[in-house]
């Protein structure tokens, strides 16, 4: 089985989309890459739109629907719905679900789509089988070949809250499609619910933070989080000289790996505002993007298959 390797990050904004973009392509080979970020998706911006020969490069109001990806599928979520003439108003099912997505007040249950978690327990325990599940949409996943890199990108609908579910549905479409290349994948920032779900089931992860008081709270609780999981992990600095040694400091105290240290160079950033990928419009830095990619297989690769 194929090595899943996750980058987060405590916070958004530490570079964990180009890390995440960089690495699979400094892998050499075919690699896939799971966009996790499902409440704001970006990594197809940097793996070529049609019409620029694959170069990258940020095209106005695109989206996951357009002509960018090869194959789209929709992703749903069931859904209680109540047959009337059957609900007695018992309340069995508004007892049952925890998060208060189907509530009886003495008449007939309302749903509240939003806040379902898609569990089918009502329906189970309705006693009146006043209870059926439905598809109601959530997202839609699209894929693309982009040299040796496959990209499988999830994007919630606007006004969908539930992101764990269509985080689970992404990394599914990847493992149906993959089986012995390398994984990687983008999560969402932070340590909440979202993040956990993409890190569940991982190899490893690599923590993306930067050298500043806010990069090293933020990493403190990502780090928190992923020890909870008994997940091994490495960090990457990015924005070196732009902050102090308060992060390297951190990690040297807790016998954290440092994986590779991106300088705070502006010709990145004006790299990343453009949409290209560092280690081809900056070919000096291929080298580090490699040497991580080596790191990673070295500590994380053997878990494969787990």
């Amino acid at each position: 089985m194929a090595p899943v390797i996750a980058v987060a990050s405590g916070k958004g904004g530490t570079g964990k989309t180009t890390v995440a973009v960089n690495l699979a392509l400094a892998f050499g080979r075919e690699v896939a890459l799971a966009d996790c970020d499902v409440e704001e998706p970006n990594a197809h911006l940097f793996l070529g739109n049609p019409g620029n020969g694959g170069q990258g490069g940020v095209r106005p109001k695109e989206s996951i629907d357009e002509e960018v990806f090869e194959e789209t599928e929709t992703v749903s979520l069931p859904i209680p719905k109540v047959d009337e003439s059957r609900c007695d108003g018992c309340g069995e099912c508004s007892r049952f679900c925890q998060y208060k997505a189907i509530v009886s007040f003495g008449s007939t249950a309302l749903v509240f789509p939003e806040m379902c978690h898609g569990c089918g327990g009502c329906a189970q325990i309705c006693p009146r089988q006043a209870i059926v599940e439905v598809d109601h949409r959530i997202g839609v996943i699209g894929t693309k070949r982009v040299g040796p890199v496959t990209l499988v990108q999830g994007r919630m609908d606007i006004g969908m809250t539930m992101a764990p579910p269509m985080i689970r549905a992404v990394k599914r479409r990847v493992e149906r499609s993959n089986d012995r290349n390398p994984i990687i994948i983008d999560a969402p920032p932070g340590a909440a619910c979202p993040a956990m779900a993409a890190l569940r089931g991982a190899d490893g992860a690599v923590l993306v933070t930067e050298p500043t008081p806010f990069g090293l709270h933020d990493l403190r609780l990502a780090i928190e989080a992923i020890r909870e999981m008994a997940l091994p992990f490495g960090v990457v600095v990015n924005r070196v000289g732009v902050g102090d040694h308060r992060v390297h400091s951190h990690c040297l105290r807790e016998g954290i790996p440092i994986f590779a240290e991106i300088p705070d160079d502006r010709r990145i950033a004006e790299a990343y505002s453009r949409g290209e990928r560092i280690i081809q419009a900056l070919p000096e830095y291929r080298g580090l993007f490699v040497d991580l990619a080596a790191r990673v297989m070295r500590s994380f690769g053997g878990r494969g298959g787990k």
